[in-house]
């Protein structure tokens, strides 16, 4: 995965709470083998009507926020399922970073495995981001990870500070997922393996 230092972008206002993961990508759409095409379905019950039309009340379906690689939205995102489909499902349609009060833990977990920036902040700071985004669609702002801070571009004043995990931060700044962190050791592995097999079939007690 790419590694997550430092983003600039617009915002898209999602102005819901608990959306499930069968929300994020429906259970029908989960037959791919791989971890793309899925940003075609993302949200697909509500971004499309039952022939298959865009629904132009739909938030992801307003041009003002095309491009918006930041998704701001309410409590509790990504209940439901533990399917990391949701993960990819955003992630190739285009959002690297996804800010809400509060998260369900598997999909938090997913989102770091996956490349995806999860920043929980307080109702106190949603609330009025929220607003500053529907009233004004070309706010940006700038997310540097390594400093954990959010930054209004216009103003260059630091909005906020962010609190994250220092192993799942060294996760996105590297670009590599849990697999990727083992395969650092491969060779002390193998070696491992190679002198427990002198041992095989002796009881070690």
């Amino acid at each position: 995965m790419e590694p997550f230092k430092k983003l600039t972008s617009t915002i898209l206002p999602f102005d819901r709470s608990d959306i499930d993961t069968d929300q994020i990508i429906p259970k029908q759409f989960l037959k791919r083998i791989t971890k793309s095409g899925y940003g075609e379905f993302l949200f697909y019950n509500w971004r499309y009507d039952s022939k298959g039309n865009p629904n132009l009340s739909f938030e992801l379906n307003d041009l003002k926020y095309k491009g918006s690689q930041i998704l701001l939205t309410g409590n509790n995102f990504g209940s439901g399922s533990s399917r990391e489909h949701a993960a990819w499902a955003l992630l190739d349609y285009g959002f690297k970073c996804i800010i809400a009060p509060s998260f369900a833990d598997i999909f938090y977990n997913n989102c770091f495995e996956n490349g995806i920036l999860p920043i929980s902040l307080p109702n106190e700071i949603i609330n009025p981001l929220m607003l500053k985004c529907i009233n004004k669609p070309t706010f940006k702002i700038t997310i540097n990870l390594l400093d954990q801070t959010i930054t209004n571009i216009s103003s260059s004043k630091s909005l906020i500070k962010f609190e994250i995990d220092y192993a799942r931060k060294n996760t996105l700044l590297n670009g590599i997922d849990n697999i990727g962190e083992t395969l650092r050791y491969e060779n002390k592995i193998k070696a491992f393996e190679s002198k427990q097999g002198k041992y095989k079939g002796i009881l070690p007690f």
